[in-house]
């Protein structure tokens, strides 16, 4: 499977890595607006080098033409990229968000629905060892019904983060501030473990960077599920580190706790257990999680076999309601239904 990327900037280089790592997948083009930047991952991994996506894929042809265009693009760009690429006739894997407002989200589903491509999406925390983990004890029922969770996230971003890119901070090319840049994945696991979300009320603030960024460095909300759980979620990147995003799950007999790659199970008889983890390497920050390389493992495998990918558009929707939901709440302080 040959594979190209799109935007050579940070995340790419976890992408550039997590591909080299797959058995008869071969990098073969790197584009960027900066060329100089898609040429330094060239000389890394092989393969040549454009400075648009559009020249990238005209150039690539024959025995050259990858199978896969990866996008780490600035978030504007996600949806109207991955239109291109399905177009294109290659399979299209993306970073988050996969929109940035709603009606993007339509034009995804008409290209999907046009083209015999597959179109997949990087939540990468997914496939972390401590979230399979969650995962397997709640589905043997050994705690019992899920009651409601929370998840929080403490960062830190300061002025030149935003700067320096050109096109974060801003509500046009970014779309948003702390939910739609990092708590996204936090918002997503909140949602694998306690089911559909119905209704979102959400708050958002800006405390540390006013004059500098148009979007929220802050965003509370309380999350309503169709079960009838709750979960109250709070970002922030104004503290002073990056830490652990902190996830929990209340059930009847336990509450689990996720951070990073550990699992806490407290017992409501008193018991503490602490389950032995498979401990996989980040390739980027901690922080971001493990599941990059087996993310993208599982989209080229799916690719290749046929199978079912659960986080293509569909596997990913209820998230990107909930994330959209929770900035029009913000702009009409109201509770929003989804």
């Amino acid at each position: 499977m040959r594979a190209a990327i799109v935007g050579c900037g940070g995340i790419a280089a976890v992408h550039a890595a997590s591909v080299s790592q797959i058995a008869g997948a071969e990098l073969v083009g790197f584009a960027d607006i900066r060329l100089e930047r898609a040429e330094r991952f060239a000389q890394q991994y092989g393969g040549e080098a454009f400075g648009s996506l559009e020249e990238m894929m005209v150039s690539l042809q024959g025995d050259r033409r990858p199978g896969v265009l990866h996008l780490c693009t600035p978030h504007y760009l996600h949806a109207p990229m991955a239109v291109y690429g399905l177009e294109q006739g290659v399979h299209v894997f993306s970073e988050k968000p996969p929109v940035i407002r709603e009606e993007e989200l339509g034009r995804l589903e008409t290209a999907v629905r046009r083209s015999e491509r597959r179109l997949g999406f990087c939540f990468q925390n997914r496939y972390n060892p401590s979230v399979l983990a969650v995962r397997k004890l709640l589905a043997s029922g050994a705690c019992g019904a899920v009651l409601g969770g929370r998840g929080l996230v403490t960062w830190n971003r300061q002025e030149l983060y935003y700067t320096e890119s050109g096109w974060r901070g801003k509500l046009a090319t970014e779309g948003g501030g702390v939910l739609i840049n990092q708590a996204v994945h936090t918002m997503d696991l909140l949602t694998q473990f306690l089911g559909k979300p119905v209704r979102i009320e959400a708050t958002a603030a800006n405390h540390h960077l006013k004059g500098v960024i148009e979007v929220e460095d802050t965003m509370e909300a309380l999350i309503g599920y169709e079960g009838g759980q709750k979960a109250c979620f709070y970002a922030t990147t104004a503290y002073c580190d990056d830490m652990p995003p902190l996830i929990e799950i209340s059930c009847e007999k336990a509450t689990l706790r996720i951070e990073e790659m550990d699992v806490t199970c407290l017992w409501r008889d008193g018991r503490v257990d602490k389950p032995v983890l498979e401990k996989k390497q980040a390739l980027g920050k901690s922080y971001w999680g493990s599941g990059h390389k087996d993310c993208i493992a599982d989209f080229y495998r799916c690719c290749e076999s046929g199978e079912h990918f659960a986080q293509d558009l569909d596997g990913v929707r209820d998230t990107v309601w909930l994330m959209l939901a929770a900035y029009q709440s913000v702009r009409e302080g109201a509770t929003v239904e989804l």
